[in-house]
């Protein structure tokens, strides 16, 4: 069979010709309809019996569930955050630390508690020192390559600061009180104050 419009060989089956794409007369192919039409209508094919797929639906409705199951769209827990996991989050930034000191369940907790103050704590001890550094550099800024200098002690206390944020992440995920040095006994004395 050829194209008539570019003359090109087509396979029988073909509609359309696969060099110029215009459509073929004379192809065995299926009646056309409109594609925005249902095929056939819903009757022509009828929904199997339950004797031929080999399952018999239930009869009536189902029993209320027996007691001790949880409501539907509740946790089987308390329904938040579990304590490990907000300690953890409570890290994140100084949002979710100060919203799980005011938030209810979270505010009494311990591990939260404690985790919260000490993110507000180890916040508040960065912002000190990086100020306290560029004061210091401030004054400084007289003495030739003190700047290339405070880069690298400004680049030393960021990795070390960073470390202890990670290892605070890490121990709070795992339920474990992580003290640091200074703000970790502040911390756990406003935790347990309550």
């Amino acid at each position: 069979m050829q194209c008539p419009v570019c003359h090109a060989e087509v396979g029988p089956q073909n509609t359309f010709c696969t060099n110029c794409g215009s459509p073929v007369q004379g192809a065995s192919a299926a009646p056309q309809q409109n594609p925005y039409e249902p095929v056939s209508t819903p009757s022509a094919y009828p929904p199997p019996s339950a004797a031929s797929s080999g399952y018999a639906p239930p009869q009536g409705s189902y029993p209320p569930p027996q007691s001790g199951y949880p409501p539907q769209g509740a946790a089987a827990g308390s329904g938040g955050l579990s304590e490990t996991a907000a300690a953890a989050i409570s890290y994140l930034t100084i949002i979710p630390a100060i919203i799980f000191l005011v938030v209810d369940p979270y505010k009494k907790i311990p591990l939260v508690r404690f985790h919260s103050f000490q993110s507000i704590g180890l916040c508040v001890a960065y912002i000190v020192v990086w100020i306290a550094l560029m004061i210091l550099q401030l004054v400084l800024h007289f003495i030739p390559l003190i700047g290339v200098l405070f880069f690298f002690v400004g680049l030393g206390i960021g990795i070390a600061f960073f470390i202890a944020w990670l290892m605070c992440i890490l121990k709070a995920s795992k339920g474990e009180w992580f003290k640091l040095p200074v703000i970790g006994d502040f911390a756990e004395s406003q935790a347990r104050a309550q």
